[in-house]
């Protein structure tokens, strides 16, 4: 139940509104999202550094179900390629950046606005993320601004992939049946009004209530404050309490609840999308790369989440969900 809540904390914070960050950076999350999830809360720990000749490396990881993951799937990858691999955990971004940036740690994986927010902040302010943001929807673009404030740094982003954790709203599939539902623009066409299961703070942020009526027209009626992605929030829904409700799209529990995605086809949710950061001097080299663009060429959202719930609802190892994964995709040589 731990990652569940550390999943839907994360949420909480700015990923709904860069108004958050503030805030964020004082207190120890250090970033645009509260503790947990992509900030990870958890304690530190290394596991084995089995691998090859090629040099020893250090993969960051945040203590959340979906950065284990990706980080197992980076270090078994970096293994097959000849590596010595070590994990850490580390409790959250304010610190392992830094880490980064010194060397302690070689690779991150990362998220595109997140981080690109959060370097934003580090190099203008706290207050550049709200007032003069450099994340989008776009996905390009945001790697384009992250790249141009990492690398004075000594950090290198990588190639960005498909796989993405962001915002996402569900209905349930009768919902979106009768009303003939497939994006959020048809339900701000639908003209009907919508009470959304979410975090109190969704009446507020630019990402949740306000950005689905600006962008959108959606009619927002209320907030029901059920959390993020809880289990009574998508209970909620499907018992017809509310029509909406705010999770991530790595979230595979959504199916289960009787629930359907509606496509955010305006883009209002910034591209949080999967990438690797990693230590310019000591990771950069074209190998290195060549072994985690083969990861995030091939990932996807769905493949993301049916990953987070073998681990977080049949209780398999991060390690094993990966190497399964690895070897059913092809990626692994050895």
């Amino acid at each position: 139940m731990g990652d569940l809540v550390n999943r839907v904390s994360r949420i909480a914070g700015a990923v709904l509104g860069t108004a958050a960050l503030t805030v964020a950076l004082a207190a120890c999350g250090g970033d645009s999202l509260e503790e947990g999830k992509k900030n990870g809360s958890g304690g530190t720990g290394d596991t084995d550094a089995s691998g090859g000749g090629k040099g020893s490396l250090v993969v960051g990881a945040a203590a959340f179900t979906e950065a284990k993951v990706l980080a197992e799937l980076y270090a078994q990858a970096l293994r097959d390629a000849g590596y010595s691999v070590s994990i850490t955990t580390v409790k959250n971004r304010e610190l392992y950046e830094p880490s980064l940036e010194k060397g302690e740690i070689d690779v991150v994986p990362e998220y595109a606005a997140t981080i690109a927010e959060f370097l934003n902040a580090k190099a203008n302010g706290p207050k550049a993320p709200e007032e003069k943001p450099v994340a989008s929807g776009d996905a390009a673009a945001t790697v384009d601004a992250l790249r141009k404030l990492a690398e004075p740094r000594g950090l290198k982003v990588l190639a960005v992939g498909e796989a993405v954790d962001q915002n996402a709203f569900a209905v349930t599939k009768e919902f979106a049946e009768k009303n003939k539902l497939k994006t959020l623009s048809d339900l701000g066409a639908s003209k009907l009004k919508v009470k959304i299961a979410a975090g109190d703070e969704c009446a507020v942020r630019p990402f949740c209530a306000p950005g689905l009526k600006k962008a959108y027209g959606i009619d927002v009626t209320g907030i029901d404050p059920k959390g993020v992605g809880t289990p009574q929030a998508k209970q909620a829904v499907k018992d017809g309490i509310d029509q909406l409700v705010l999770t991530t799209t790595t979230d595979a529990t959504v199916d289960s609840y009787g629930l359907v995605f509606l496509e955010d086809d305006k883009k209002l949710q910034n591209a949080d999308n999967v990438l690797p950061v990693v230590n310019a001097k000591d990771a950069g080299s074209p190998e290195i790369a060549a072994a985690l663009d083969k990861i995030t060429k091939v990932l996807t959202t769905a493949d993301l989440a049916e990953l987070n719930r073998k681990v977080d609802a049949e209780r398999a190892k991060p390690e094993d969900v990966a190497k399964t994964y690895l070897e059913t995709k092809g990626l692994l040589n050895k």
